[in-house]
C-alpha cells in the first residue's frame, strides 16, 4: 500500500479522496429538475362515446378488438378507434384555414410548448354566451401584468370548460348535423384581436375552452383564417383552467403527428409553480 501512495503524493490523495466521495455520493435529488417546486395539470379532455365534436363532424368510436385471456394463458386488450380530426381536446394546424399553411406534422416540437398567459373572460363569458374575446380584454391584462412575452402561448379562459360534455350548455344545442350550425352558441375570439396579435405582439400558439377560436355563431370563421395564414395553431376544447395562474406555467400540447393533417387530438398539460 506503501509502495502505491508515495508516488501519488499530496495532490494525488486529495484527488483521491474527492472520487471517493463521489462514488459513495447519493444520486442527484430530483429537485434538479426544471419542473420541480410545481405541479402538472391535465387539460384535455378524454376521448369516449360522449366526447363533444362540431355538429357535422365523425364522432369518436372505440371499437374493442380483443379484452380476454388468450388460449396460451395471458391477457390481451386492443382496440381500433375512428373519428375526425377536429373534435375533442384538439390542434387545427395552420392549413385547416390556409392552403400554404402547415400541416400536423410540420409544426416544430418548440412551438408547440413554452411558457403561456392565461386572459380570463369568464365573468363576461357567463354573461353572454355569443362573447368574443376583444383587444381591450388583452390591454387589461397587459394593464395588470405587462406587455405579452414575445414567443408566449395565449390561453383564452371562458370557463366552459366546466360545462363540458353537456352539448347544450357548452355548444348552445343538442342537435347534429348541418342543421345545428346556426344554433351554436359559445364564446371566441374576435377577428379585430386576433388581427391585433398578429401585427402587434409575437405568440406561438393559442388556445381556447370552447369548441372553435371563432364564436358559435361564426359563419366567416375569420380568427380562424388570420391565426393560421400566419401558421400560428389553435388549440380548441382545452380543459379547465381553472387552476393556472395569470401568469408562469409551462404547456406542452403535443397532437396526434398525422402527416398532412389538418388537425388531430391533442393531449396538453401545463405546469404550474408552487406546492404540490
Amino acid at each position: 500500500m506503501k509502495a502505491l501512495l508515495f508516488p501519488l503524493g499530496l495532490l494525488g490523495l486529495i484527488a483521491l479522496g474527492r472520487l471517493l466521495s463521489l462514488a459513495e455520493a447519493e444520486p442527484p435529488a430530483a429537485s434538479t429538475s426544471p419542473f420541480a417546486g410545481g405541479r402538472w395539470i391535465d387539460l384535455t379532455h378524454e376521448f369516449a362515446a360522449d366526447t363533444l365534436y362540431w355538429p357535422t363532424a365523425q364522432r369518436f368510436q372505440l371499437e374493442v378488438e380483443s379484452r380476454a385471456m388468450t388460449p396460451k394463458g395471458y391477457f390481451y386488450a386492443a382496440n381500433r378507434y375512428r373519428a375526425s380530426e377536429h373534435g375533442g381536446t384538439h390542434i387545427d394546424a395552420p392549413i385547416h384555414f390556409a392552403e400554404k399553411g402547415k400541416t400536423v406534422d410540420q409544426l416544430p416540437v418548440d412551438q408547440l410548448m413554452g411558457p403561456a398567459v392565461v386572459v380570463d373572460v369568464s365573468a363576461q363569458a357567463a354573461a353572454d354566451a355569443d362573447y368574443q374575446v376583444n383587444v381591450a380584454d388583452f390591454e387589461a391584462w397587459e394593464k395588470a401584468h405587462g406587455l405579452l412575452p414575445q414567443g408566449i402561448i395565449v390561453l383564452l379562459r371562458t370557463g366552459y370548460a366546466k360545462r363540458w360534455p353537456d352539448p347544450k350548455t357548452y355548444l348552445g344545442t343538442e342537435q347534429r348535423g348541418a342543421e345545428a350550425v346556426p344554433q351554436l352558441h359559445f364564446p371566441g375570439l374576435h377577428p379585430d384581436a386576433a388581427r391585433w396579435l398578429v401585427a402587434q405582439r409575437s405568440i406561438k400558439a393559442i388556445g381556447l375552452d370552447t369548441a372553435s377560436i371563432d364564436r358559435g355563431q361564426s359563419s366567416l370563421f375569420e380568427s380562424h383564417r388570420i391565426l393560421l395564414e400566419q401558421n400560428i395553431p389553435a388549440f380548441e376544447n382545452v380543459g379547465d383552467m381553472s387552476l393556472l395562474p395569470a401568469t408562469g406555467a409551462h404547456i406542452i400540447a403535443l397532437p396526434m403527428k398525422i402527416k398532412e393533417g389538418s388537425g388531430g387530438p391533442l393531449r396538453i398539460v401545463a405546469w404550474v409553480p408552487g406546492a404540490l
